[in-house]
């Protein structure tokens, strides 16, 4: 059934729907060969984004009635609020396979609950996956074969760095971190941009600029051995440019302050989609 020494895992995978996650997860297992396409079957009921899926080689399903009668592991990429009404569909699937779920704030109690029993894998990545720089959060349910879990380790891994933890509670909080947080980043290269134009760069520089300088600092911080606060502090020279910016970025711990509140409306949001879902 795999083999992942080869770096290739023949499982029958069926992916249930094809947004930006569930695009970006599957484009980073086919392009790095983790899967062979023609094991994979997508289903999707928007056209444009059915067409995006079978452009990488895989079968793509209008619904889930088409489907073959065999599946190895199927990844459910569904929104939370989609979660109720379409999982129990898959039932038929409940004593061959194990499920994936990437639905933010759904609990396994419950995902295992909607699919009969079926033995039940939280994942939450995120959408640099999509060339290989994710960040994924992973907790398993009771009866998930080692080998099983062992796949989807590997498989999330070919999207960027996959972490386990043993406490479900810790998949909503990293929902708010590396889940909702390349937002957060990619809202922080807006006002770079638009501070950089405003201060009379123009506008296509300023946003090279903004993301270089976002991109560099993070590939730093990931190879260097020091903690980002020392990193901070090797930039930042006494009376300089850096520190007068400063100054004012980190008054009254301002900047903490907001982000302490920022990931805790998404955790927040994360809790209350597993009472709605």
């Amino acid at each position: 059934m795999t083999d992942t020494t080869s770096g290739i895992i023949s499982y029958r995978l069926i992916v249930v729907g094809c947004g930006n996650m569930g695009y970006a997860l599957l484009k980073s297992w086919i392009t790095s060969e983790a899967v062979d396409a023609s094991n994979v079957h997508v289903v999707e009921p928007v056209g444009a984004l059915r067409n995006r899926a079978a452009e990488l080689g895989v079968a793509v399903h209008n619904g889930p009635d088409s489907l073959p009668d065999q599946a190895d592991l199927i990844v459910l990429a569904l929104k939370p609020q989609a979660v109720s009404a379409e999982l129990p569909i898959y039932r038929r699937f409940a004593r061959q396979a194990v499920f994936v779920s990437i639905a933010a704030g759904v609990p396994i109690v419950k995902l295992a609950a909607l699919l009969g029993g079926a033995p039940v894998i939280r994942a939450i990545p995120n959408t640099p996956a999509a060339i290989g720089k994710g960040s994924t959060i992973v907790f398993s349910g009771d009866g998930v074969p080692d080998v099983a879990l062992n796949n989807v380790m590997f498989l999330f891994a070919a999207g960027g760095a996959v972490h386990r933890v043993e406490d479900e509670l810790l998949v909503d909080a990293a929902t708010a971190i590396s889940g909702s947080g390349p937002a957060y980043i990619f809202y922080l290269m807006e006002c770079l941009t638009a501070a950089a134009h405003e201060l009379g760069l123009p506008k296509e520089l300023a946003g090279k600029l903004a993301k270089e300088t976002v991109h560099g600092a993070g590939a730093l911080a990931i190879q260097a051995d020091n903690e980002p606060a020392d990193l901070r502090r090797q930039v930042t020279s006494p009376k300089g440019t850096t520190e007068a910016a400063l100054s004012l970025l980190m008054a009254d711990e301002q900047l903490l302050s907001l982000l302490r509140r920022t990931t805790k409306a998404a955790f927040d949001r994360s809790q209350a989609l597993a009472t709605h879902a």
